[in-house]
C-alpha cells in the first residue's frame, strides 16, 4: 500500500508546501515516541544542508522532539554520512538530516537513521506514519520531562578525522593538485580541509552556500563547472559532491566524468589485490553498466545485483556480508567505516589508489568500457501498463533478442507514474531497437 509521508528515501518534497513545519512537527513527535526505548533520556542529532527551507524544518523538528521528552543535539550544516556517523558515535537513539539531496533549493526533506547508523526500515517508517496520523496528546511529556536542545561545536572537526581515518598513516596526497566542487551544500567547509590536512593543493568551487544555490550548475549532476576548472588550473583530478555529500563523481584530469561503475570497479581491484574485499565481490544497482560485471568477472569477483537505491546496496552488503558496494550515480558504500554512502570517504579512497599507482587519474579510473546503454522513461496515466499482454509479450522478445549480448531492465518508478525502460548491449542499434519496442508498447498500453 502506498504510503502518505515517506518515499524511497526519507520524505521529500517542496519546502514550505508538503515539508511544512506542521509536518516537521509531527515527525519529530512521531519519530520521538516511536525510538522510547527504556527510561534514560532520549537523545537525537539533527543535521541539515544549506538549504533556505532547513532553519524552519530544523526549528519545527526541535519542537516536535522536545515536546515528547528528547533532547536534541544540532548539528549545523554537515553531511548526510556525518549524521549516521555521530548517531552512532554520541549515543543517540535516532538521527536525522535535513536534505533533499541533489534537489534544487525548492525541495527539502527529512532522512531518518535508527540509534545503529542506517536508515529506518519500511515497517518502522509505517510505524511512525501512524503517530503522524493519530492522536499524540495523551503521550506529549509532562511540563518537567521536555527536551533540551543544545548545538555541537566541534561536529565538523570530528568527521573530517573519521574521513581521514578511513586511510593508512602513511597516505599523503602531497602533490596533488584536486579540485573539489561541493555543490554549495552541506560538506562545503569539510571536505575541502580534509584534503588540505592530508597533503593536497585544494581548488574549492561550490563553497559559497547562500540558502538557494545549492545543486545550482554545481556538484555531481552539473559536472561541467568542475571539468572546466579541471582543465583550466591543469588539475590533477576534480571531485564533485552533491548537496548533502553522500554521493560523489570523479572528473580525470582531461575534464573527462568517471561515474560510480568505474569508481566500484578502482576500488574492488585494489582492495581485492590488498585482501580487503570481505567476499570476493561488490553489490551494485540493476543500473550499473554490463561492463562493470564483465571486468569483475575477469577479475574473479561476482556483481550482486539489488533494486535501485542506496538504501536496498546496504540491505544486501548487510545481508550478505560485503563490504563494498554502490551505484553507478556515486553512491558508493564502504561498511568497514560507514552504514550509508559518503562522498568525501569514497573520493579519498579513490586518490589513496591513483596515489599508490602514481599514473593519471584518466588511466586508474579507466578499468572498462562501459557498453551502449539506452534508458527512456514512459508516463502513464493509470492502471499497470506492465501487466498488459502486449507490453508483456513486447517485453518478452525484446529480453530474447538481448539473450547473451546485452539486458533489459523495466521498472516503474517509485515516485512518480512512470515506467523506466533501460537496455544495454555491445550493438547499440540492437538496443534502441530493443528498448524502442517495449516503449511503445508501454505507450499503447497506457494510452
Amino acid at each position: 500500500m502506498a504510503r502518505k509521508y515517506f518515499g524511497t528515501d526519507g520524505i521529500r518534497g517542496k519546502a514550505n508546501a508538503k515539508i511544512t513545519a506542521e509536518v516537521a512537527l509531527k515527525v519529530g513527535q512521531a519519530a520521538g515516541l516511536a525510538f522510547r526505548r527504556g527510561e534514560h533520556r532520549h537523545r537525537v542529532v539533527i543535521g541539515k544542508d544549506t538549504r533556505l527551507s532547513g532553519y524552519m524544518i530544523e526549528y519545527a523538528l526541535v519542537a516536535g522532539f522536545t515536546s515528547v521528552g528528547v533532547d536534541v543535539l544540532l548539528l549545523g550544516p554537515v553531511p548526510t554520512p556525518a549524521v549516521a556517523m555521530l548517531t552512532r558515535s554520541m549515543r543517540c537513539d535516532l538521527g536525522v538530516m535535513i536534505s533533499a539531496s541533489h534537489n534544487p533549493y525548492e525541495d527539502n526533506g527529512i532522512k531518518l537513521f535508527g540509534p545503529d547508523g542506517y536508515k529506518l526500515s519500511d515497517e518502522v517508517e509505517s510505524r511512525i506514519e501512524a503517530l503522524m496520523d493519530g492522536e499524540v496528546a495523551p503521550m506529549l511529556a509532562r511540563s518537567p520531562d521536555l527536551g533540551r536542545a543544545k548545538r555541537i561545536d566541534d561536529v565538523q572537526a570530528r568527521y573530517i578525522e573519521y574521513a581521514k581515518r578511513t586511510l593508512s598513516r602513511e597516505v599523503s596526497f602531497e602533490g596533488m593538485r584536486v579540485v573539489i566542487d561541493c555543490a554549495n551544500g552541506a560538506a562545503y567547509k569539510v571536505a575541502p580541509e580534509a584534503l588540505w590536512e592530508l597533503g593536497a593543493e585544494v581548488i574549492k568551487i561550490g563553497v559559497g552556500p547562500n540558502g538557494l544555490n545549492i545543486n545550482q550548475d554545481v556538484g555531481s549532476t552539473a559536472p561541467e563547472a568542475l571539468a572546466h576548472k579541471v582543465r583550466e588550473m591543469r588539475a590533477d583530478v576534480g571531485i564533485a559532491l552533491d548537496g548533502d555529500a553522500d554521493r560523489m563523481i570523479i572528473v580525470d584530469e582531461k575534464g573527462h566524468v568517471v561515474d560510480g561503475d568505474q569508481v566500484m570497479a578502482v576500488i574492488a581491484e585494489s582492495w581485492r589485490d590488498d585482501g580487503r574485499l570481505a567476499k570476493p565481490g561488490i553489490v551494485a544497482t540493476v543500473m550499473s553498466n554490463l561492463g562493470l560485471e564483465r571486468y569483475l568477472d575477469g577479475l574473479g569477483l561476482t556483481l550482486e545485483r539489488t533494486a535501485v537505491g542506496d538504501r536496498y546496496v546496504i540491505e544486501r552488503m548487510r545481508e550478505k556480508g560485503y563490504n563494498v558496494g554502490g551505484e553507478q550515480s556515486g553512491h558508493v558504500i564502504f561498511s568497514d567505516y560507514s552504514t550509508t554512502g559518503d562522498g568525501l570517504v569514497s573520493a579519498l579512497q579513490v586518490l589513496a589508489v591513483v596515489q599508490k599507482i602514481g599514473r593519471p587519474v584518466s588511466e586508474v579510473c579507466h578499468r572498462f568500457d562501459p557498453l551502449p546503454q539506452v534508458l527512456r522513461n514512459v508516463r502513464f496515466s493509470g492502471g499497470r501498463p506492465l501487466e498488459n499482454p502486449v507490453v508483456t509479450k513486447a517485453i518478452a522478445e525484446a529480453t530474447a533478442r538481448l539473450e547473451g549480448r546485452g539486458r533489459l531492465v523495466i521498472r516503474p518508478s517509485g515516485t512518480e507514474p512512470v515506467i523506466r525502460v533501460m537496455g544495454e548491449a555491445d550493438d547499440k542499434a540492437l538496443v534502441d531497437a530493443a528498448v524502442g519496442e517495449v516503449c511503445d508498447a508501454v505507450a499503447h498500453a497506457a494510452a
